[in-house]
This record gives C-alpha cells, structure tokens and sequence, in this order.
C-alpha cells in the first residue's frame, strides 16, 4: 500500500502547533510534531487517537489523523458522536471500552455571539475529545466544515431567499450527519453507531422505524424523520427510554465534566445569532417592499420578505383594528401577505418525500414544537399528501412534515404547498 501523507494544524491566541504523518494503511510511519506526550511513529491511528499532550498539538494531532483514519475491524466495536455535552458523554459511557468516539467539526458563523455554546465548535470537540480520553476511548475529529456549509448552510439561505422556512436542524440530522457518522463507522471497523438522540428504534409494519422518545419534552424523532430506515439496524439510540433528567443523574454518578454543561444550540451555524441578521452576512439584501393583505391592499412597508415567516405577528409595524400574522411571503413582488389568525389555517399539504410503510391515516407533525393533527395519508410521485382533520395553523413551506403511526415514524419530507 502506498504510503500516505497528512498534515494537521492549529492555532489559537496566537499560538500555533502543526503534525506531520506519513500512514501506511492502518499505521504510522514517521511522524513529527512538538507537544505530544509520546512518539507516533509505530502506532496505529487508533491508538495515537488516544494520545494527549499539549491541547494546541493535540488539536494539531486530531487534525491530522481525521484526514486518513482508518481502522481493522473488530467484533461488537461502536461508533459514538461525540457532542461535547451530556447525552453523547452517557451515550459513550454505556458505549465503553470497546468504542471510538468521532466528532464533526461543522462551519459555524464567525460573527455569531456565542459561537462556544454551538454543538460543532473547537471548545465542543476539545471538551468530546477530553470525555473520551477520560474514559480510554481514541477520539477522532472529522473536519466538515466546508461540505456542511454547502449541504446544509447553503440552502438554509436559499430557502430563505425563495419565501420558504427550512429547517436546517431536520436536514443535519436526518441526512448530512448520518450519512457522514455512518461511512467513519465502516472505516473505524464499527459494527454500529451510537448517537445521544432522544428517540427510539421501533419495529413496525415489519421493519425498523424510528419512534418517539420516552421523554416527550426532548423527543427528536421529527428531527431523525428523514432518517433512512434502511440504515436503522446498524444504529443505536441508548437514551430513548429515559428523561434527560436521568441523563444527567447518570453522568453526574460517573463523575462525568459533561454532566453540568449547557445545552447545545439549534441551528448551531448561528453561533447564537439572529437569523435574519445572519442571512443578510449570506447575501440577502434587504429591499424595501410592501406589506398587503390578502385583497392586496397596501397596509404598510418593510425591508425584506425574507425577514418574516408564516404565523409571525411581532414586527410588522402596521396599525390595523385586529391582529395581523404572516399567512405568505412573495419573493418575485417581495410582498408580504397579512391577514387574520383564522387565515392562517390550513387543511391540505403536500411534501416532497416518502412513505416508509403503506398508511393511509396518521398523525402529522408539522413543526418541531407543534402538536400532531390527525391525517388522511395520499401517496403520490416523489412525496404525499395529507388532508388535516383539524386544520393545522403557520404551516409553512420548506419545514419537515413528519407522519406517524402511533410512536414510530412512517413517512417524511419537505412540505412543498399548503392549502
């Protein structure tokens, strides 16, 4: 096998490490790097994925070895996502000893205010890397920053721009994190993959789904809704049958640093920012438009209709004699529709998609925090379509329309049209 070449770097507060490997298959051959607590030369890359040292050469380090790790498999080894916080620190603990724990390191918006508390920042990988090592696991950062940005970030804003409200949390999850989690797991020679997610793997209309979490308040499923079924067998969710209150009583029981941390962010590219200050930094400009109700009658001005999203009443700025929400943006005439609450309700929406399993009645999730409407199921080419027995209100285009059968997830995609 041809001998490989990588070079990790890093720098913070001036400060700068780099590591230079030169990797035959699974195994080092010549390496160099100051600040490490021991020589590589002669390892293999799981093994220097334990190593420590400095933190300014470990980052140098973990940079390196993400480039060309690699990995002999090895019966009942697994895979673990690594956060930096509480689930995925308990999740690796019941994972242990024969685990290896993988973080992504994901782009995040350098102008965001609290870009540390983001689930994919270099503080999140140091501290996942440290909870690894304090338990004995190798840990390996997969540096996705750009790949992220065009899978995920990219078409947030571009939805934006074309009057959708996507959910980017529903698009990492369900496709861009598993798909990349999931091809580390058959390089590292992990038979499955462990992630903290608030869900469970239910067995339904004879095959594997994912269901609804024990803990209704931290459920992901909605999340996970796009996730392939196909790939369910090799995953594992360990927390789905607790609280997060048991989450965190169980790492405090370990001793685990993880057991206090602050919760992650959505949309972590935020960093904590506003969205739409973050998209005008992508490129959308403000434009002056106007503000209509559904006769298209001119009530008031505004600055861009992607600043606005269905159901939003705050920040209008028009006077009118009742209360007016968001039914509608319209990029080609950069109008925003208004009108009453009750307008705001829907019957019908259509999804780009699938059915994971032949239903013809459900229970529809249309928003992550929203409460779930009673169905008719319609497959249809590419998607389907639901009829609301109880009209569903804010429903908006680009969000995930997520359909369940009692607990277990049996169909998913992007809500294409609401009527």
């Amino acid at each position: 096998m041809a001998i490989v070449h990588a070079f990790g770097d890093a720098t913070r507060d001036g400060e700068w490490a780099a590591v230079r490997l030169a990797v035959d298959g699974e195994h080092i051959v010549e390496a160099d790097g100051d600040g490490l607590e021991r020589p590589l030369a002669g390892s293999t890359l799981l093994e220097a994925a334990t190593v420590g040292g400095a933190p300014l050469a470990v980052d140098a380090l973990a940079a390196a070895v993400g480039q060309v790790f690699v990995a002999t498999p090895e019966s009942g080894r697994a895979a673990v996502a690594m956060s930096g916080g509480v689930d995925s620190a308990v999740t690796l603990l019941r994972a242990a000893p024969n685990a290896i724990g993988v973080t992504l390191r994901l782009w995040q918006d350098p102008a965001g205010p609290s870009a540390e508390r983001a689930c994919c920042s270099p503080d999140a990988v140091r501290a996942a890397r440290a909870a690894c090592h304090a338990l004995g696991v190798p840990h390996v950062t997969l540096d996705l920053r750009e790949e992220f940005k065009e899978t995920v970030v990219d078409p947030f804003a571009a939805g934006y721009a074309a009057g959708d409200t996507p959910n980017p949390c529903a698009r990492c999850n369900g496709d861009f994190r598993f798909d990349a989690l999931l091809a580390f797991s058959e390089r590292a020679g992990a038979e499955t993959l462990w992630t903290g997610h608030y869900a469970r793997i239910v067995e339904r209309h004879g095959q594997l789904l994912v269901g609804r979490a024990v803990d209704a308040e931290k459920d992901q499923s909605y999340m996970l809704a796009t996730l392939d079924p196909a790939v369910l067998e090799r995953v594992r969710f360990p927390l789905g049958d607790q609280t997060k209150e048991e989450t965190r009583a169980e790492a405090a029981r370990a001793g685990l640093a993880a057991a206090t941390r602050a919760e992650s962010q959505e949309a972590c590219f935020l960093a904590g920012g506003d969205y739409r200050t973050f998209l005008e930094r992508q490129g959308l400009s403000p434009a002056t438009g106007d503000i209509v109700d559904e006769g298209g009658h001119v009530l008031g001005r505004h600055d861009g209709y992607w600043r606005f999203t269905p159901g939003q009443r705050r920040g209008l700025g028009v006077a009118a004699g009742r209360p007016l929400h968001v039914l509608r943006t319209d990029p080609g005439t950069n109008a925003v529709v208004v009108g009453p609450r009750e307008a705001l309700a829907a019957t019908r929406v259509e999804a780009d998609g699938r059915l994971y399993a032949p239903v013809e009645r459900g229970e529809a999730k249309l928003r992550y925090r929203s409460d779930p409407v009673a169905a008719r199921v319609y497959a249809s080419n590419g998607g389907f379509s639901l009829e609301l027995e109880t009209p569903a209100s804010a429903v908006a285009t680009g969000q995930i329309a997520a359909l369940y059968d009692g607990d277990a997830v049996v169909g998913a995609g992007v809500v294409t049209r609401v009527q």
